[in-house]
């Protein structure tokens, strides 16, 4: 990033308008031009903030994945009972399977597919994406299997990387198919299975 503020309402505006085309159609069909008429601003802003359409791509990604971090901390942290926060976290995400927006899918799994052979800096941002959504559902997996005696024994990392594999390959079906009713739908069987392994 150059000199610019990086809390700059115009680098915001930039962001903001990138992360929407490129949820939309991708990041190789998103140009620096529809990005700065998006943002209703010039080249010029977009080159004082970002040296180059794969800076803001990683900034993007960036901000994403803080942003979902932080709604995951807040589903999580509701509930002194870890076993009921997974289940509220659980039934969230799959009424959030109605939301207009989910019909674009996920920004880190479409740029894991389209980037991470090509751009190493955001393959890095996507591996590091996934594993902090991946730790801190296993620790809350792993915080229920110390409060409450699962019927069947599981690795929290595992069943937390099977619940990352639902979400992605539904988001997929979802996009595929026009109806992201599939992901609501695989994520009731998810739970379902977590209940199975604690007998509630």
């Amino acid at each position: 990033m150059r000199t610019a503020l990086a809390d700059s309402p115009t680098r915001k505006r930039l962001l903001d308008a990138a992360e929407k085309l490129m949820l939309s159609q991708g990041f190789a069909a998103t140009s620096v031009e529809e990005i700065c008429d998006a943002a209703k601003l010039t080249k010029g802003s977009f080159f004082h903030y970002f040296e180059s359409k794969d800076e803001l791509g990683k900034a993007v990604l960036e901000r994403y994945c803080a942003d979902r971090r932080k709604g995951q901390e807040t589903l999580l942290g509701t509930n002194p009972d870890p076993l009921e926060c997974i289940y509220t976290y659980l039934d969230t995400m799959a009424k959030s399977a109605t939301d207009p927006a989910m019909n674009k899918g996920c920004l880190l799994g479409m740029f894991s597919q389209e980037l991470c052979e090509l751009n190493p800096e955001i393959q890095a941002c996507c591996e590091q994406g996934f594993a902090g959504w991946t730790k801190r559902f296993a620790q809350e997996l792993a915080a229920a299997k110390a409060k409450h005696a699962p019927r069947k024994d599981f690795r929290p990392q595992e069943l937390a990387e099977h619940l990352i594999a639902v979400v992605q390959g539904s988001l997929i079906l979802g996009k595929a198919q026009k109806d992201m009713r599939i992901l609501a739908k695989n994520l009731r069987h998810y739970k379902a299975y977590v209940r199975s392994l604690f007998g509630t």
